[in-house]
């Protein structure tokens, strides 16, 4: 395994530095092209993503693991779209963040560019494939990308298109990991020297795996325990629709809401109403069980005396993914986005915008919960680093 690895991580490298010679338009257009391509096998993808579906069924993996492994009609035209959205977006690398002229007479400019070689360890959703292939190869980053067993076939099916797409041009800036157990994980992110960075999208024991094994930086995409405080000022049709929403849009997506706490005035009042909501719509609700992420038709529910207690609340039990306060009071809302501290914080909003594509990003990498070195949706700005240019006429330093 640690030969197979490192040969794929020293063709990712060659290949990275082959992409940073490549302009805009060039990339843009191998998008274009992956995009062309996934449209024609798509019923190749449909039939390998059944088979992987089926096989989980029978396997009796959970209803939320099957959602997100089935790569619905919709959401392949979502994954296409997303991928010719992303050739549409401004290319950061090269972008000039600052100039600065020094009175040594040097001229020093911090300058985009990118990571070079990033892995990708995801589970389930095969969609992910083509996300973060899309946003590397606009960052011109090289991808090395393993999936879960369970989805196998479709992302075998999802890299024979890419790898297709890309021709003689870079096929080894998208390379993918076609054999399942911990070993390969644990030796991409060993791969000092080669790989870059690791990013885990998946469940809270393959993240700390990746952490503890890891001789590389890893960003992490933890799990999604977001909240939603309904405040004594809140309208609650507006609540009770904002909560539907998080919760029963799509309940197995990290954004969905996983509890909701309400303002002690208004729970004798609202816990009804919410209670109703959830008996019609197949809803369990937990008292306590607080921090728990349900990725199901299920969530705590919890009552806090005002603002500021549901601020510190949320700040001791959530995941600091995304998290709401409803609430008609402008002060106690802006306190609350100031203080809570999550990466996405939302006033009268649905928790399940948090999303690339939704954030006007295209596809994303992954909702980053870290603070170094991106928060939130990880759009293309976040696949860059920078360095510094400086250049002068003969300086010399005295």
């Amino acid at each position: 395994m640690h030969e197979y690895i490192v040969s794929m991580a020293r063709c990712a490298r060659n290949a990275a530095a082959s992409l940073r010679q490549l302009s805009t338009a060039e990339k843009n257009s191998l998008l274009m092209r992956i995009a062309e391509v996934l449209e024609m096998r798509k019923d190749e993808i449909a039939a390998a993503n059944r088979e992987d579906v089926e096989a989980a069924k029978a396997a009796g993996i959970s209803a939320a693991m099957v959602d997100r492994l089935s790569l619905t009609p919709s959401r392949f035209a979502a994954m296409v779209d997303g991928v010719r959205h992303v050739a549409t977006l401004p290319d950061p690398v090269g972008e000039i963040l600052w100039t600065r002229e020094r009175p040594s007479g040097i001229t020093i400019r911090k300058v985009r560019e990118p990571f070079g070689v990033v892995a990708v360890v995801f589970e389930s959703r095969p969609n992910v494939f083509v996300d973060t292939a899309a946003l590397c190869l606009k960052t011109g980053n090289a991808i090395i990308l393993r999936g879960g067993k369970e989805a196998l076939r479709s992302n075998a099916a999802l890299a024979a298109a890419v790898r297709e797409a890309l021709g003689g041009k870079c096929p080894d800036a998208v390379q993918f990991v076609d054999r399942p157990g911990h070993e390969a994980v644990t030796e991409l992110v060993r791969a000092t020297g080669l790989v870059d960075v690791a990013i885990p999208r998946g469940g809270e024991r393959l993240i700390r795996a990746m952490c503890e094994a890891a001789l590389i930086p890893v960003l992490k995409h933890c799990k999604g325990v977001c909240h939603i405080y309904v405040d004594d000022e809140a309208d609650l049709a507006m609540a009770l629709a904002i909560i539907d929403n998080a919760k029963r849009q799509r309940p197995s997506a990290c954004n969905a809401v996983e509890c909701v706490i309400v303002h002690e005035k208004l729970y004798p009042l609202f816990r009804p109403m919410l209670d109703a909501w959830a008996e019609d719509n197949g809803v369990t609700l937990h008292d306590g069980n607080f921090g728990t992420e349900y990725l199901g038709l299920e969530m705590s529910v919890g009552k806090v005396k005002d603002w500021r207690d549901a601020i510190a609340f949320i700040n001791a039990n959530s995941s600091r993914h995304s998290d709401c306060i409803i609430t008609d009071n402008a002060q106690k809302a802006a306190e609350f986005l100031r203080d809570v501290d999550s990466a996405c914080v939302y006033h009268n909003v649905s928790t399940r915008f948090t999303d690339g594509a939704e954030f006007g990003m295209g596809a994303e990498i992954g909702i980053s919960t870290d603070k170094l070195h991106a928060r939130g949706p990880m759009g293309l700005e976040e696949l860059t680093t920078y360095k510094y240019n400086i250049t002068g006429d003969g300086v010399v330093r005295t």
